[in-house]
């Protein structure tokens, strides 16, 4: 009998061993599902590689809108930094024609790698969106890179670590709030030493992300991360401790642009949440029953994440929200696009996701032990924003234009 229950115990050790092992492959060797579906090259002439290339086509394609529409206005809004003085937000507003009555902004690169996502498909906009919409009564105001510091180094945060879609309120109570769930996470999200990818936390990392999802559930982490906080100036989402100048910057612009109209819908751009290749529509709540019916009409084409969802979270600061307490006398919309990359729907990916901007966030301010894992960091942090695949990027411009000229023309019906 001991004999037999010592090899029946090897037998549960060594199946252990095997799952884990199994599980550890999968997670190193982790990638979102492939977008099937075949590259239209047409899509692809809207994605650029930098933010000196993105800003340029930008303005061009601004720029051959002149003489198209009256008064059309094309300028920048110079951000100074430390470490770069040549970066701008730059913007085209193409007011109403006639009379304004309805004022629609899309920005993009709230957070900053994401804004080559959204550089594209304003590019698109503005190629072919223009040319469809009747701007008797309509403005359109595009923000081209809210985040100019991270779009050009490739982070989400700004020079000063400051998630901005983290840093917007009205009310300057929003950077004492405290954040006692991400308190109880913080060094487990911000590791002090330099990033070793091989280290026993890095390559096992998904067994410490698994014991906290035991331990908190997975909604209970998320809402614990995600949400922002203010307590860790090194620390991921962190929303800063008074609004940024980018931000402050476009307030101004939004507030002068919005005087003369009455409605204003705003849609925010960003990638990274949800499924591979395809659109996520993922307000905060509204509380407004009226408005949220209204919402609803102009996105009828496909389901929007309300908050009834397992993976839903919310966060303090966000930019699109803010925008309407800045214009509090308009009757305001909002609605955040999320094109997803790394699968953030299935614990696999939103596991892989956090990883990279952890170790990202990580190498930034401890530095690599290596050549080798600042380049491989770097670049998967990239491809959880940007992926090279030319099938994502064909996709989101397809689901963005579809989405789009229908959302677009059913706002101007209501």
């Amino acid at each position: 009998m001991k004999y037999f229950l010592k090899a029946v115990s090897a037998v549960i050790i060594l199946g252990i061993t095997v799952v884990i092992a199994f599980i550890t492959w999968q997670f190193n060797a982790y990638s979102p599902h492939i977008v099937d579906q075949k590259p239209v090259p047409e899509n692809l002439k809207y994605f650029q590689n930098s933010y000196t290339e993105c800003r340029k086509s930008f303005i061009e394609d601004s720029e051959k809108l002149t003489g198209i529409y009256n008064n059309l206005e094309i300028s920048a809004l110079k951000i100074k930094t430390r470490s770069d003085p040549d970066l701008s937000i730059d913007y085209c507003y193409i007011p109403a024609q006639t009379a304004a009555h309805r004022l629609l902004i899309i920005s993009s690169g709230v957070h900053g790698v994401e804004g080559y996502a959204g550089s594209a498909v304003q590019q698109m906009i503005l190629t072919e969106l223009v040319k469809k919409l009747n701007f008797d009564e309509l403005g359109l105001l595009l923000i081209h890179g809210v985040n100019p510091y991270g779009f050009r180094y490739n982070r989400r945060v700004n020079e000063n670590n400051v998630d901005l879609n983290r840093n917007c309120s009205a009310d300057p109570a929003l950077f004492g709030t405290i954040n006692s769930g991400y308190d109880r996470l913080n060094m487990f999200l911000n590791p002090r030493h330099r990033v070793n990818l091989t280290s026993f936390d890095n390559f096992f990392f998904h067994l410490t992300a698994v014991k906290k999802i035991l331990q908190y559930s997975m909604s209970s982490l998320r809402q614990a991360i995600l949400q922002g906080q203010y307590q860790y100036p090194r620390g991921i989402y962190f929303g800063g401790n008074r609004l940024e100048p980018s931000i402050l910057a476009v307030s101004s612009l939004i507030r002068k642009t919005a005087q003369p109209y009455s409605t204003v819908l705003s849609i925010d751009l960003h990638t990274g949440y949800g499924a591979n290749g395809r659109l996520h529509l993922f307000p905060n709540p509204v509380k407004d029953k009226k408005k949220k019916a209204r919402i609803e009409k102009i996105f009828s084409d496909r389901p929007i994440n309300w908050g009834n969802t397992d993976d839903f979270y919310t966060i303090t600061g966000e930019f699109a929200t803010y925008i309407g307490s800045i214009i509090p006398d308009k009757d305001y919309m909002t609605m955040t696009f999320e094109f997803g990359t790394m699968d953030t729907n299935t614990t696999m990916g939103s596991i892989k996701a956090l990883h990279n901007v952890i170790i990202e966030n990580q190498g930034t301010w401890y530095g690599y032990a290596s050549k080798q894992d600042e380049t491989k960091t770097k670049k998967r942090f990239i491809r959880g924003y940007y992926p090279e695949s030319e099938k994502w990027r064909s996709k989101i411009i397809e689901e963005a234009r579809k989405t789009l000229i229908r959302a677009v023309k059913a706002y101007q019906a209501i």
